[in-house]
């Protein structure tokens, strides 16, 4: 159930642009369950679209899933260009981990067990919240600014991982980066930046995608292995891209029950279903 929404910031920054069509106030839904005297964890997720938008059906839907499944979850609706580039949207995507946080006693949220979920170009975002969460500035100038941006698990699915090879996604990388592109692009591949204070990981794809291919998903996987840390990787056979909770799919659409399983069996979150 969504209760209400939170911004992420005090004030609205510039857009890149300078115009004024092009602002943009970030900011997060709250779709919390019923208070109880245990706490659970939370999903904190991450629509995809380029890095130049928002997919409404991979946010609300989503969090509702995971309500379903016993979750809290929250939708971040971050900032993206034409607007804003980086780091801007994993400023907001960390700012959004430390609230909830700093705010986990009130909302029942296990402040130990929050992941972040992500799709497509989200679920790059998703991913660079492991892999940058100590080296992007998320302070808002608040008492939240104490706590941890790192999140306790991530979800990416059928995630962009890689921006600069022929089985990247160079138009969401260039969206990301603007004109700093050919400069910073290399640090934007992140199966290069996993290390081993990287959280656990849960992914999932398509083989036959054909906008965002599979190897993205197997990159990462591949490095969280040679790191030494915890992953859990799905590939199947068949589907297309930005599937979301792929509901038409007899084998896809379990993915949410598969993730939860992961968070709860492999990571040791708390889950628990309205009224159980």
């Amino acid at each position: 159930m969504k209760n209400s929404t939170m911004l992420l910031w005090k004030s609205t920054e510039s857009s890149a642009t300078g115009r004024k069509e092009d602002e943009f106030a970030p900011y997060m839904e709250l779709y919390l369950l019923p208070a109880e005297e245990k706490t659970r964890g939370a999903v904190v997720v991450f629509p995809g679209g380029g890095y130049c938008c928002r997919a409404p059906h991979e946010g609300k839907p989503v969090a509702e899933m995971f309500n379903k499944l016993g979750f809290h979850a929250f939708v971040v609706q971050y900032r993206t260009s034409p607007g804003y580039f980086f780091p801007a949207g994993l400023r907001d995507a960390l700012r959004a981990i430390k609230l909830i946080r700093f705010n986990a006693s009130r909302w029942g949220v296990n402040p130990n067990q929050i992941a972040t979920a992500g799709f497509s170009a989200g679920g790059h975002l998703c991913a660079s919240t492991a892999t940058f969460f100590d080296r992007v500035n998320a302070s808002g100038g608040d008492a939240a600014d104490a706590v941890s941006a790192r999140p306790d698990a991530v979800l990416p699915c059928y995630p962009v991982i890689n921006i600069t090879e022929s089985w990247g996604h160079v138009d969401s990388g260039k969206n990301l980066l603007g004109s700093d592109y050919d400069a910073e692009k290399a640090m934007q591949n992140l199966e290069s930046q996993v290390s081993e204070k990287c959280p656990p990981a849960f992914l999932w794809h398509t083989a036959v995608d054909g906008c965002v291919n599979v190897a993205n998903s197997l990159r990462f996987a591949e490095a969280m292995w040679a790191n030494g840390r915890l992953c859990e990787l799905h590939v199947f056979p068949h589907g297309s891209h930005g599937l979301g909770l792929a509901a038409e799919h007899e084998d896809i659409r379990h993915w949410p029950e598969l993730a939860a399983r992961f968070l709860q069996v492999s990571c040791g979150f708390e889950a628990h279903a309205a009224g159980n």
